[in-house]
């Protein structure tokens, strides 16, 4: 559909918002040199309203005219009211857009969600709406943690079918023009699928830049963690200290009393307060990722999902005509999609392979290895070296560059160390604990629950009640109590 032109004149004449931003003001820009138009919002925001608002465009028409429409549209409306804006209201405030100047609408968009973005990430009140406390009544207003994902997108169509208001949270945590964005949670380009989401459901959105903190809370250690010989967690590290807090802080702040999540877990309360447990579908339960969350924010944190298989919600999605009923999940860790373990290894920490021995248990050398960092306790191939059974990895030692293999009777253990543990209750209460996402409970207690009280601990020990082959240093080990998680810990040793 062809521009309004009387509607494009109005815009284009329209000075009273053109100039630089106030000091105070939040800023968000989009395009530049690439496609030689750039679009730059600034927001004032005061009481949970866009108070004035002020741009500057360069480039076409088209685009020096979406920029501001949008200006105009948005000054004087609540934040939340803005946060709803999308890509085809902003065709709409021009009456329309032939295809080829669809980009026009896109970057005033863009710039506008950026501003808000960055309003999102200050830490500043976004609405002028007194939450209401834990336990003063059903929840009016509720945040849902969106990734793009078909799981987040039926979290929230089901919190609307329930009756309340919805704002969608989106967290961008990793941009790298070597990962494919594409297959992240949490890039730039899932922000805009999330966005997207958010927008045909009917519910605004906002983006929380949380990037310098996962950097340095979850990347940097787990590089260190390699450079030192273990294998981290960044998942755990991520849910439990990095975004699952931000965003319940933010659901605060834009006035929503809970957030809710895709996870499929379940949140139980046995008498002394609320843990994580493991969700209905064994095939997709995800309490092992979540299990380092601080029990206090359980109160201010629900699972839409928790009695429903992969499929049910794929179903749910289908019929309501989502776009992302059959997106695929992504399988790798949001920072090494399309590049490699390996390769990001080297680019951000500075690994690069040296060769080293590859030892049996008894130190007689078999081979050589390109690196320790390469391996993994457990792992089966790429030693590069054969036994006359399968061999395995059972140590690697960073300070000396040495990589053990050896049977898997010898990588068999019952017995596993524990560092910098968590125990929400009493430690008599283990009787399970998993040692890996995708492997199942094992029977476990402590090797000695004197002094094993709630609170931290520098380090436990853990009796299995059956063999379990490559408890690897660095991962997590999941304490639990039948199903209920009451505890977590790094594994040191086996």
């Amino acid at each position: 559909m062809p521009m309004d032109r009387e509607l494009v004149e109005h815009y284009l004449a329209d000075e009273t918002r053109r100039g630089p931003a106030p000091v105070d003001a939040f800023t968000g820009a989009a395009g530049g040199a690439a496609c030689g138009d750039l679009a730059r919002l600034s927001l004032s925001i005061a009481n949970g309203t866009v108070e004035s608002v002020t741009f500057d465009s360069e480039g076409c028409a088209a685009t020096r005219a979406a920029t501001a429409a949008v200006a105009e549209a948005v000054e004087g409306a609540p934040v939340l009211d803005a946060a709803l804006l999308s890509i085809e209201d902003v065709e709409a405030l021009l009456g329309g857009l032939d295809p080829a100047k669809h980009h026009a609408a896109q970057l005033a968009t863009d710039a506008l969600h950026r501003a808000l973005s960055d309003a999102a990430s200050s830490g500043r009140p976004l609405a002028d709406i007194p939450a209401l406390g834990v336990g003063q009544g059903p929840p009016r207003c509720v945040a849902v943690a969106l990734s793009g994902g078909v799981d987040s997108a039926v979290a929230a169509l089901i919190a609307r079918e329930h009756g309340h208001e919805v704002i969608g949270i989106t967290v961008k945590l990793w941009a790298d023009p070597e990962t494919d964005g594409t297959k992240a949670c949490c890039s730039p380009e899932a922000v805009l699928g999330a966005r997207a989401v958010a927008h045909s459901l009917g519910i605004p959105h906002f983006t929380l830049d949380l990037e310098h903190q996962f950097r340095a809370q979850v990347v940097d250690r787990f590089v260190s963690g390699y450079a030192e010989g273990r294998t981290t967690n960044p998942c755990i590290l991520c849910n439990g200290e990095v975004r699952l807090a931000a965003m319940i802080a933010l659901a605060e702040r834009a006035g929503a009393t809970r957030l809710l999540t895709g996870h499929y877990a379940r949140i139980v309360d046995d008498g002394d307060g609320r843990l994580l447990a493991s969700g209905a579908d064994a095939a997709k339960d995800q309490a092992y990722m979540l299990a380092a969350l601080p029990p206090q924010l359980l109160d201010r944190l629900e699972f839409p999902l928790t009695d429903l298989t992969k499929e049910e919600v794929r179903a749910i999605a289908a019929r309501h005509g989502l776009a992302v009923a059959q997106k695929p999940e992504s399988q790798d860790l949001c920072f090494l999609a399309g590049q490699g373990k390996r390769r990001f290894l080297r680019r951000h920490g500075g690994l690069v392979d040296v060769e080293g021995d590859v030892v049996d248990s008894s130190g007689r050398r078999l081979g050589r290895h390109r690196g320790h960092h390469n391996f993994t306790v457990g792992q089966r191939r790429g030693t590069g070296v054969s036994l006359n059974e399968p061999a395995y990895v059972i140590a690697t030692d960073a300070a000396t560059n040495t990589v053990t293999i050896g049977t898997r009777t010898e990588l068999l253990t019952r017995r596993v160390r524990v560092r910098d543990a968590v125990l929400h209750r009493e430690g008599g209460r283990v009787d399970g604990v998993r040692l890996r996402y995708h492997s199942r409970a094992l029977p476990a207690q402590l090797g000695a629950t004197e002094g094993a009280s709630p609170g931290r601990h520098d380090a436990l020990e853990l009796e299995l009640g059956e063999d379990f082959a490559g408890a690897s240093p660095g991962q997590t080990a999941v304490l639990l109590d039948g199903e209920t998680i009451v505890g977590h810990g790094t594994i040191a040793a086996s």
